[in-house]
């Protein structure tokens, strides 16, 4: 059973649209006929999924659902950065997946939590717990990590209110002849192949904001901040304009330098604290693949 007490950000909205923005693991369509078999309630009694939230409003979630997947704690060496009775920052190694989906239900950042930490939020289903954002699998550094409901609700409005710093750090093809920029360009599923992301006119609104840190010959290192999280963002964004990240076996170009993934490393991250209300923030190093290219383009650059 899992129970979701309604914060002021949501009151006055329909009830099914609230379930639908938190519980990430599960369509409109599911969540419906889970309202509708009595299976979600609202303060205790069964309710119509019109019905719009009030302030400390408690739905809960009755456990009558098969599990998607045998999810399974597997021990692994993570990088846990902070660590207290709401939330964990962790340093994510490129090259692990966050959570499990088809094909790979044991070698996930999840199943590596379900290890090492005492309890997760329970609200983005069984196969996403205390998972509140994401980075792709050939993407490394900083997540969050919601250890109760609670944080989880209070860090998703946080994204949702577009309140938290994230800073990434990319090193793309070419030499940026501005020091900044901003890329507003929709981003949906690419009509051609439906496995991509990439600019489509009725797509989600999706915003980048870019500071070039150092170039080099054939190259530059840009911080990215986000003012979206739409899947793939600074990948096609950047592709966008004419800089495709290294090492990008999707959206850059065809020859591949190196079996690192793209050069994308999410090195800031900056939130409220969802008890506290003090402000946090992390910072992480660069890992060292990246870092030793970065050595080499400076060799190359005298």
């Amino acid at each position: 059973m899992t129970e979701i007490k309604i914060t002021k950000d949501y009151v006055g909205q329909r009830i099914d649209k609230v379930l639908v923005e938190l519980l990430k693991d599960k369509t409109r369509t599911a969540i419906l006929k889970l309202i509708e078999d009595g299976n979600i309630l609202l303060n205790g009694n069964t309710f119509k999924a019109s019905t719009k939230a009030k302030e400390n409003d408690v739905i809960t979630i009755l456990d009558v659902e098969a599990k998607e997947l045998d999810i399974e704690p597997k021990k692994m060496d993570l990088d846990i950065v902070y660590e207290d009775d709401d939330v964990a920052i962790i340093n994510k190694p490129k090259g692990l997946t966050v959570h499990p989906g088809a094909g790979n239900n044991s070698d996930t950042l999840v199943n590596g939590l379900l290890a090492e930490l005492d309890n997760l939020s329970t609200i983005n289903g069984v196969i996403r717990p205390g998972i509140v954002h994401r980075i792709d699998k050939d993407t490394s550094g900083l997540l969050m990590i919601a250890k109760n409901d609670n944080a989880s609700l209070s860090l998703t409005n946080q994204l949702k209110e577009h309140t938290c710093k994230r800073r990434y750090w990319a090193l793309v093809y070419g030499e940026f002849q501005e020091d900044k920029g901003r890329i507003n360009a929709p981003i949906g599923r690419d009509p051609m192949d439906r496995k991509k992301m990439g600019i489509v006119r009725d797509g989600k609104e999706a915003i980048t904001n870019f500071t070039v840190l150092k170039r080099y010959k054939g190259y530059t290192l840009v911080e990215c901040a986000l003012e979206t999280g739409r899947t793939h963002q600074i990948r096609v964004h950047m592709e966008y304009i004419g800089h495709p990240l290294v090492g990008d076996k999707v959206y850059g170009r065809r020859k591949v330098i190196g079996n690192d993934g793209q050069f994308l490393h999410a090195k800031v991250i900056g939130f409220k604290h969802p008890r506290t209300g003090e402000w946090m923030e992390f910072d992480s190093e660069l890992p060292e693949y990246f870092k030793n290219f970065l050595n080499t383009l400076e060799e190359i650059k005298k």
